[in-house]
């Protein structure tokens, strides 16, 4: 029996790699891998393609790739790049293009990683958070929760899946401990006392695969998932743990963050505010036993920093 191709957008980014790598280390599992990619020549591509992934191009700024590259697949998995070009406008019009797509393509199930659109908590006029880009309190959020009705309209068969602070940010995202001017390592978040749902990138994409597994049960269902909730506290102490030096946690205030500057500092300020202030629903919204039954290797935040202290730059 031939089967189910999956067809997976971001193949060579972080969450869809992770969904790539799941479904070929299932060798009896019934599905097979399609990696979409707008560089098929890249050598993350060929490592995917070199592994036993059909790698195939198409650009989420052009509909009739993508409808290209979803024919014939059983499923797709769809995840946009916000930090890639800071972009709401430019992120809703690529889910679209991914809706519409699946839409003609026939695709039975789909998945949308998606988050929280805040402005159903946070309406533009509560001043307890700025307004961004005129139509936003957390852009990379509200672009991608305000797409959810597409894919609902157009009738597209969608889990969605809600996403959770990727641990990997402490490698890759410049958010790992840094040493301030008495030489002190600080992990530095304005969580408060609250916690933050946390999840290692590549357990996303086993997640997304434990769903695709479990068939029709999830169509039409949103699924939140973490590895833990954790407070900056705890991870702290973790980090001071793995890295073998002391680590403080500098929970600095959601008004300070958003003045560090860097591109995207207000959007991630706000996005930590909205965390602090919703914790309950937050956190709730994302089950570490959900996350398990699906994903039954998944990692806390301890295992996921003893296997890759290593990589995180201590500055």
């Amino acid at each position: 029996m031939s089967k189910k191709i999956i067809a997976v957008v971001g193949a060579t980014g972080a969450q869809g790699g992770g969904l790539v790598r799941a479904i070929l280390s299932d060798a009896d599992g019934g599905f097979a891998a399609r990696a979409i990619t707008r560089d098929t020549g890249s050598d993350k591509a060929k490592a995917l393609a070199k592994a036993g992934a059909e790698v195939v191009a198409a650009d989420l700024d052009d509909k009739a790739s993508l409808a290209k590259a979803l024919d014939g697949a059983h499923g797709a998995f769809f995840v946009t790049a916000f930090w890639e070009h800071f972009s709401p406008e430019k992120e809703k019009a690529q889910a679209r293009n991914m809706a519409e797509a699946a839409k003609s393509a026939g695709v039975k199930h789909a998945i949308w990683s998606t988050l929280e659109d805040t402005r159903q908590w946070v309406p533009l006029s509560d001043d307890r958070m700025p307004t961004l880009m005129e139509h936003y309190k957390v852009p990379h959020f509200d672009a991608k929760g305000e797409s959810n009705k597409v894919f609902t309209e157009l009738g597209v068969p969608t889990t969605f899946l809600f996403t959770s602070y990727y641990w990997d940010n402490l490698i890759h995202f410049g958010m790992g401990p840094k040493k301030g001017p008495d030489g002190n390592l600080a992990f530095t978040i304005p969580m408060a006392d609250k916690k933050l749902p946390g999840i290692a990138a590549e357990d996303i994409g086993q997640c997304a695969y434990g769903i695709f597994k479990k068939g029709n049960d999830l169509l039409g269902k949103s699924v939140g998932i973490a590895g833990e909730h954790l407070t900056g506290t705890q991870m702290a102490d973790a980090l001071s743990k793995a890295l073998g030096e002391k680590v403080h946690y500098n929970a600095v205030t959601p008004e300070a963050y958003r003045g560090f500057g860097f591109p995207g500092a207000d959007d991630l300020g706000n996005m930590f505010q909205f965390k602090c202030d919703f914790e309950k629903e937050f956190c709730g919204a994302r089950s570490v036993e959900r996350s398990r039954d699906l994903n039954p290797m998944l990692q806390t935040f301890a295992t996921w920093l003893d296997r890759n202290k290593a990589a995180i730059p201590v500055e």
